[in-house]
């Protein structure tokens, strides 16, 4: 996962500025600078990634050889539910300023909120953490032990909402006409949708596995089960 963010959009970047080349576009980056991105991708980030994955393999996790068996699950905790209804809270929070953010960007009009922009993003991350919590339960509760993945996709679906809008938005709102055009909206449009998808799961992730309040909710959790069960 840490190989594949940065190949991605290297990839998404080298493929856009060849169309800003061949349209002869003044935003196309040189070739020296796109050497000198990929110099340093090589250089600083594949060799981090070995260096965390090497950290990683060196604390395992001792797991019972037998799983558990799972209890039969209703419709309500079936994971393409809950990640289909997990992605919408937090895509309410960002919705009105992602519009002003697209209209800054491919309008031309002027972003000032900043301070407000600040407060959905706190607004965002306390949204993703308590829905993690509220799901985890949810899991839990129903004795199925598989809530890792879950809790990733659930947050990061909200990124499958911010694609739907931005491509309603690009038929809706804007007045593209060239291939080359539409091609660079998409493109940046995909990247900004990556980004998004990877930081609010890991954000879930994060919130599930260090934060205090989900750690001691876990253990209570597991306490009563194993007390009454």
């Amino acid at each position: 996962m840490t190989l594949f963010l940065p190949s991605v959009v290297f990839a998404d970047l080298f493929f856009m500025n060849v169309i800003l080349w061949v349209e002869g576009s003044s935003a196309a980056i040189s070739f020296g600078t796109l050497i000198g991105i990929l110099a340093m991708w090589c250089g600083i980030s594949v060799p981090l990634t070995f260096v965390g994955a090497y950290f990683g393999f060196r604390v395992p996790v001792c797991t019972n050889q037998i799983p558990r068996h799972i209890p039969r699950q209703s419709f309500f905790t079936k994971p393409p539910f809950g990640i289909m209804i997990g992605g919408i809270l937090p895509f309410g929070c960002v919705f009105i300023q992602l519009f002003l953010i697209l209209n800054s960007i491919w309008s031309h009009q002027m972003y000032f909120m900043f301070g407000f922009l600040f407060l959905v993003f706190i607004i965002l991350l306390i949204t993703c953490s308590e829905a993690a919590v509220l799901l985890c339960y949810f899991y839990l509760c129903a004795e199925d032990y598989h809530w890792w993945w879950r809790a990733f996709f659930t947050s990061s679906f909200t990124a499958v909402y911010l694609l739907i809008y931005t491509v309603h938005y690009f038929f809706a709102k804007l007045q593209i006409t060239g291939t080359a055009s539409a091609i660079l909206y998409f493109g940046y449009t995909m990247v900004m949708v990556l980004i998004f998808f990877l930081f609010t799961g890991n954000h879930r992730m994060t919130s599930l596995f260090h934060l205090y309040l989900p750690h001691v909710f876990k253990k209570r959790v597991y306490y009563f089960i194993f007390y009454f069960f």
